[in-house]
């Protein structure tokens, strides 16, 4: 394992004190992996508007799918995902038949010549299917739509519910890339959380996964949880290093009881304030970049010459559902409960209960209960949101150029973020930037660009 001396420098006492003012330590924001963000959809988006969307595709294009797998053979106590458990594999194979259904339901409405440039399964825990379900699953998906020339399929893999079998089954179907949840190595923190999964069991799985001749791994990790400190992260971030994963999360755990009654089994009193979530986050964040790894956006990190690395560098990095990507695709379909897809014409997910989408598929249907249909300003206040997210900067020239706005909307627009975030943006011309010192407030200052009402959506804290 990895030793660090901890020489960092303390966060200075005068940015904190600004980033108080501006309420960094008190507000609650989206997380921005859509625009509008979910609360806003509404059941006004149909399975008529999903098939209208899908059909409207060009033919030849490449899309990204997710395939979504709500199980999990326990339920951590701090996770807030749509998930349910099961000792069984009766329910997953009913599920799995139910998906695979709408799978092929979407392959009769693809436009001639779809690829995929992104398969993900997630959940959930997707590798609780045993590896004879992995591989109908894979060749049902194989059915309607070969990868494309540069694909990349990922699975999310849970340590302690994975083997040689389904790893080969995966590999077979084309994984070639994983993704791990860590989530803290400290014992205490793992019981206290709901998640027993040693450092042992996490490298054992990472080994088998690379023996495999797949080699880009993601991992997950949190700051913010019941009893962590300084030392205690920066233990784990050092077990992870050890790793070596290509890319890291480093996500903010969101304690939002009111939303996942789980999270009630977490002491509240032992949960770090945020000016120590801060704290933490600084810890772990220097440690990745002292390791060589460049910051993706505001919590992701990755080594040099990944995907990542180089969408960051190219200007093409984007954010989607499941964070950071290097995803050419324009189209993001959703499959299974709860899914959410994306489309150039708007959003649209599936029923969250799992009742609720096997009865629509089995009905012949599409299981789509909400979504949201572009208007207005929508397209321009996401790709400004989107740049902020991704590169703490507002390019006005590309919005200007791709019709999304124009020059004088655009200043008035930039004016007042200036005016209201003073000392922590620059604008120049028709462009912005969030000044290195003020990243911490970048979801709030996206905030600033939403033209929705955010007051009773129940978000997570922004740092």
């Amino acid at each position: 394992m990895l030793h660090f001396p901890l020489t960092f420098k303390p966060i200075r006492m005068d940015t904190k004190t600004q980033l108080a003012k501006l309420g960094l330590f008190d507000a609650k924001v989206p997380r921005y992996t859509s625009y509008p963000t979910a609360p806003h959809f509404s059941s006004a988006t149909t399975d008529g508007e999903f098939t209208q969307w899908v059909q409207a595709i060009p033919a030849g294009q490449s899309i990204s799918l997710y395939l979504h797998v709500p199980f999990c053979r326990r339920l951590c106590w701090f996770c807030a995902c749509r998930t349910q458990g099961t000792q069984s594999d009766e329910p997953v194979r009913a599920y799995l038949e139910t998906l695979q259904t709408e799978v092929r339901a979407l392959g009769r409405i693809l436009p001639e010549g779809v690829t995929l440039s992104r398969l993900h399964w997630g959940g959930g825990t997707p590798t609780l299917l045993g590896a004879g379900m992995m591989r109908d699953l894979a060749g049902t998906v194989a059915e309607i739509a070969p990868f494309a020339r540069d694909y990349e399929f990922s699975v999310e893999i849970d340590p302690n519910e994975i083997d040689e079998a389904r790893l080969d089954a995966l590999r077979d179907a084309g994984m070639n890339r994983a993704s791990i949840g860590v989530q803290d190595f400290d014992d205490e923190i793992q019981k206290v959380i709901g998640r027993i999964q040693s450092f042992d069991t996490t490298r054992d799985a990472v080994e088998m996964i690379r023996a495999r001749g797949i080699h880009s791994l993601n991992a997950d990790i949190l700051y913010g949880l019941p009893h962590q400190s300084k030392a205690r992260i920066t233990e784990s971030v050092q077990k992870l290093l050890s790793m070596s994963p290509d890319r890291v999360a480093l996500y903010g755990y969101a304690h939002v009881p009111w939303m996942a009654k789980r999270q009630q089994m977490l002491p509240s009193d032992a949960l770090p304030t945020p000016e120590e979530r801060l704290e933490l986050f600084e810890t772990a964040r220097r440690l990745f970049t002292w390791d060589g790894y460049t910051e993706i956006g505001i919590d992701h990190f990755a080594v040099k010459g990944d995907g990542l690395d180089v969408a960051l560098r190219t200007g093409k990095l984007r954010r989607n559902f499941q964070g950071y990507t290097d995803d050419p695709a324009e189209v993001l379909i959703g499959l299974g409960a709860s899914s959410i897809s994306r489309f150039p014409q708007g959003y649209a997910q599936n029923a969250s209960g799992t009742s609720a989408y096997t009865a629509a598929v089995r009905e012949g249907r599409f299981a789509t209960a909400r979504g949201h249909s572009f208007t207005g300003e929508d397209l321009l206040r996401a790709r400004i949101i989107e740049m902020l997210m991704c590169t703490f900067a507002i390019d006005g020239e590309e919005l200007i150029t791709t019709g999304l706005t124009t020059g004088a909307a655009l200043s008035k627009l930039l004016r007042d973020a200036s005016t209201t975030f003073p000392g922590m943006v620059e604008v120049s011309g028709h462009s912005l930037k969030i000044l290195p010192h003020a990243n911490a407030l970048t979801r709030i200052i996206a905030r600033h660009f939403d033209a929705y009402d955010l007051s009773k959506a129940g978000h997570s804290s922004a740092i």
